[in-house]
């Protein structure tokens, strides 16, 4: 079961290149390729009509068996062929170190969001609001949102195609990248850095609100407390990676299958075994490596902190339901 993509972010409307931007910054962005790639096909048009021109003329026939003789240096030519492409990635270049300087500082007033990438998953803090989300980057429309960045394991990035920006998120280093949406709307983030078997799985949906909006999910009031906890459960098996390393039709995977395993006892890593009940499954939640499944290797992140207690409760009624 592989996770939803905004199809609509990315389909329904923009080029044949791009997706719809929705910051500023993207016309800009856009501006420059579209520059770059025109300016490519008009010196490539010109210089295959040029070529076919020279073999036309000074192709060897009979009356001129000698078709290039008397070939001489020329200074003027060499300085033209120089002196305009020289110019000509100076602009290219002025250009772009022009919106890389834009895009690399963020105003001061920004609001500051922690972003965590590890496989699978992405992992969203609020340090002021101490709010955590997995899967899920909610933000305010028309404020600056300012992304400090890290990894728990290997090389990630992330990327938003409609906003035109990507940048790495590494182990042991920060990395920081800022946006402002100016519309609001769902919109896909990717991974864009091979990171493993399940990469292609490495979704997340940044989620642009109203301010009032954004006030109220940051209460808690998002909506989502109305609905059921077998059906809220089946939407965060998606939404947290769950579904990268366990299964739900029984088939193997990197983590025990959920399908039949409530109310089953398991063997352990250590010799012993358990019953799969509703304390099991939370401890394995927010402590995974506490009692590893015999057959498995301890690799589960932590979720301690990160899941609220109805979600947790969620996800343990979805299994029931399997």
């Amino acid at each position: 079961m592989a996770k939803e993509v905004v199809i609509e972010s990315l389909m329904k409307s923009g080029s044949f290149w791009f997706p719809e931007g929705a910051t500023s910054i993207t016309n800009r962005v856009d501006g420059l390729f579209y520059f770059i790639l025109a300016g490519s096909i008009i010196l490539f048009v010109g210089i295959c009509a040029t070529l076919v021109y020279f073999l036309y003329k000074y192709r060897r026939t009979e009356a001129n068996p000698v078709a290039t003789s008397n070939i001489t240096h020329s200074t003027i030519l060499e300085l033209v062929w120089t002196i305009i492409p020289l110019i000509l990635c100076l602009f290219i270049f002025w250009w772009g170190y022009k919106d890389y300087l834009s895009m690399s500082t963020p105003p001061g007033n920004a609001l500051e969001i922690r972003v965590i990438g590890k496989k699978w998953l992405w992992q969203f803090e609020y340090p002021k609001e101490g709010v955590k989300t997995l899967g899920e980057l909610v933000v305010p429309v028309n404020r600056p949102i300012r992304l400090v960045m890290g990894s728990e394991d290997v090389i990630h990035s992330f990327f938003l195609p409609n906003f035109r920006i990507k940048r790495d998120v590494l182990p042991n280093r920060y990395t920081r990248l800022w946006f402002e949406a100016e519309r609001t709307g769902n919109f896909q983030i990717f991974c864009s850095e091979y990171c493993g078997d399940a990469h292609s799985a490495m979704l997340a949906t940044l989620r642009v609100v109203t301010e009032a909006e954004y006030k109220e999910w940051l209460k808690g009031g998002s909506g989502a407390s109305d609905e059921p906890l077998p059906e809220l459960g089946k939407r965060l098996y998606t939404k947290n990676a769950c579904n990268t390393c366990h299964s739900i039709d029984g088939s193997p995977s990197v983590g025990p299958t959920w399908k039949g395993m409530y109310g089953h006892n398991v063997s352990l890593v250590d010799g012993t075994s358990v019953l799969v009940d509703d304390a099991y499954i939370k401890e394995s939640i927010e402590k995974p490596n506490a009692k590893v499944v015999k057959g498995f290797q301890p690799i589960m992140p932590a979720y301690a902190g990160v899941m609220r207690e109805r979600e947790i409760l969620a996800l343990i009624e979805y299994m029931k339901s399997l």
